[in-house]
């Protein structure tokens, strides 16, 4: 794969070309994160803000919960598809390092959107879709856990939170390049997504999250 930095690198140098990338793997993304498509679909097919509702969390659960499959599928698909994109554009400016830094200021571009007051979601679907673009194999390790935990106990948050935590473990043991600079991204990563998480905990603790039903949705308007 020919990186852009590669293209740069002799005409303008290599401190010049590295500062150019790096930005680029920052400020795209980070644009592109900042897309919230629960907010998105919310306003424009529901004339509403789903962080008025339930959770008041803007992702594919609370869609789940309030709009139904439908729209809880769009939010999950435009939401992996825009981290996929992102990841893609880091590796052709950046390669692999790129590919990781342009997926995390996607993560925080969807929990801290510029174009949504900073208030969005919590990264799940984004981190899943840059795992599943940076390394196929891990993102199948937890996703069927995910599955399992979910499938087992009908929470989505448990399922999100233990696989963020098993994400740097795995990522570890898989990691043949960059002398652990996968697995640093990783910890940071997981880090901030099980941070956005910490109401849920809270409610985990205390018996009181919400659990899924894929069987029924919630047609309640607040």
């Amino acid at each position: 794969m020919t990186m852009l930095y590669d293209v740069l690198k002799n005409p303008i140098g290599t401190f010049a070309a590295t500062a150019i990338c790096v930005i680029l793997c920052i400020v795209i993304p980070y644009l592109l994160g900042s897309v919230n498509f629960a907010l998105v679909i919310s306003k424009i097919f529901y004339h509403d803000d789903i962080r008025k509702h339930g959770s008041g969390n803007a992702g594919m659960t609370n869609m789940l919960r309030t709009y139904g499959k439908a729209a809880a599928a769009g939010t999950l698909l435009c939401d992996m598809l825009k981290a996929s994109v992102s990841v893609w554009l880091g590796m052709l400016l950046f390669g692999y390092i790129g590919g990781y830094i342009a997926g995390l200021f996607c993560i925080l571009g969807h929990i801290f959107p510029i174009f949504f007051k900073f208030k969005g979601g919590k990264g799940v679907a984004t981190t899943a879709a840059m795992v599943l673009t940076l390394d196929p194999v891990c993102f199948l390790i937890l996703i069927v856990l995910f599955i399992l935990i979910v499938a087992t106990t009908k929470y989505v948050s448990l399922g999100s939170v233990i696989c963020c935590m098993l994400y740097p473990l795995v990522t570890y043991k898989l990691a043949t390049w960059g002398q652990g600079f996968p697995v640093i991204f990783s910890f940071l990563v997981a880090a901030v997504v099980i941070f956005m998480h910490r109401e849920n905990i809270k409610r985990l603790r205390n018996h009181t999250e919400n659990k899924i039903s894929f069987s029924k949705k919630n047609k309640e308007k607040k």
